[in-house]
């Protein structure tokens, strides 16, 4: 499905948005302002920001963890100020700086990031039911990692997505190695996707660190589902050219990956870098253009920085912290 000059616009901003708030929150975590993990994005958002900018606000999203997906909620119009003030614990966070990066967004219909890496499958189907049920033309997508595919209860949501024809978008980025762990310890098969194709699930494999390819799917698998065709499942290879997570090891098992080999990956095949070439050789966007989209992302982060910066900081009583995990007759009984 081919893309639009405006559509290839978009994602160019979105993903240079998003990288830059990935480099500001790197700056937030290393200065010791951050109250909990981050787990870097770098040179892997493209898939993440190719979701985000082709659903609806009405459709259902659970994102990747990969940079708390950052790429996905900025580019489905989630409110990014509050985001980032969530994971500095300051009152003006989504969840009033109580939940560090298990956040959630209900108004646009994003409910929540938990640490249960395999959660996604079976939520996944549940929204993508509601809205059939309903009556609506709305679709659920989930995106996940190689590592959380292995959850048995993927198999259990793309089995339950296939028999009932569901409007559910399957999204795995798949980078080849689940925090140390290569994926050819653990899978017999290259591609994830065939998982998915003994089920009778349409796929689609692409380029991960092609921002436009990555976009092109999106707009494919969306209007699958929302067609009632049922579900759709996305392979995005890409890359990781760092730590898991801010602060850990970067092995392959118990040996050092190869940081030559990382660094190429970020002066070869860096999505932005790639996308920036294209749009200037097909003279979509001039140099003017591109940079003035950089510094505006530049001054955008710059802003919701300070404004995380200057909020309060979360100092919750034991009775509020007692009412938001028990019903309040419990809460007063158990002071």
């Amino acid at each position: 499905m081919a893309l639009t000059k405006k559509q290839k616009n978009l994602l160019f901003t979105n993903l240079t948005r998003a990288m830059t708030l990935d480099r500001m929150m790197m700056r937030i975590i290393r200065a010791g302002r951050m109250t909990g993990f981050y787990h870097e994005g770098g040179i892997s958002l493209a898939p993440g920001v190719a979701i985000g900018s082709f659903l609806r606000k009405e459709d259902s999203l659970i994102p990747h963890y990969r940079a708390h997906g950052i790429a996905e909620m900025l580019s489905k119009g989630v409110d990014i100020p509050s985001y980032v003030a969530e994971h500095m614990g300051r009152e003006t966070g989504c969840c009033k700086g109580r939940s560090s990066y298990h956040w959630s967004y209900p108004e646009d219909n994003m409910y929540g990031s938990g640490a249960n890496l395999g959660m996604p499958y079976g939520l996944n189907c549940g929204y993508a039911f509601a809205a059939a049920y309903k009556g609506t033309d709305l679709v659920s997508l989930c995106a996940f990692g190689d590592g959380a595919f292995q959850e048995g209860r993927a198999y259990e949501g793309l089995s339950m997505a296939s028999a009932w024809k569901l409007p559910a978008i399957f999204w795995c980025n798949n980078n080849g190695i689940a925090q140390h762990t290569e994926l050819s310890n653990v899978y017999p098969i290259e591609d994830l996707s065939r998982v998915a194709a003994a089920l009778d699930i349409p796929t689609m494999i692409v380029d991960g660190q092609d921002l436009f390819a990555c976009g092109e799917a999106a707009l494919k698998s969306i209007a699958h589902a929302r067609a009632g065709n049922g579900p759709f499942f996305v392979e995005a290879k890409y890359l990781r050219a760092q730590e898991h997570n801010v602060g850990g090891l970067n092995t392959s098992g118990d040996a050092p990956r190869s940081q030559q080999l990382m660094d190429e990956w970020k002066e070869q095949r860096d999505p932005l870098k790639l996308a920036t070439q294209q749009l200037l050789d097909d003279g979509i966007l001039t140099h003017e253009e591109i940079e003035k989209i950089q510094n505006d992302a530049e001054a955008e982060a710059d802003e919701i920085e300070a404004f995380a910066e200057q909020s309060p900081k979360a100092l919750p009583s034991i009775e509020e912290q007692l009412a938001a995990v028990y019903a309040p007759d419990t809460a007063v009984e158990n002071k």
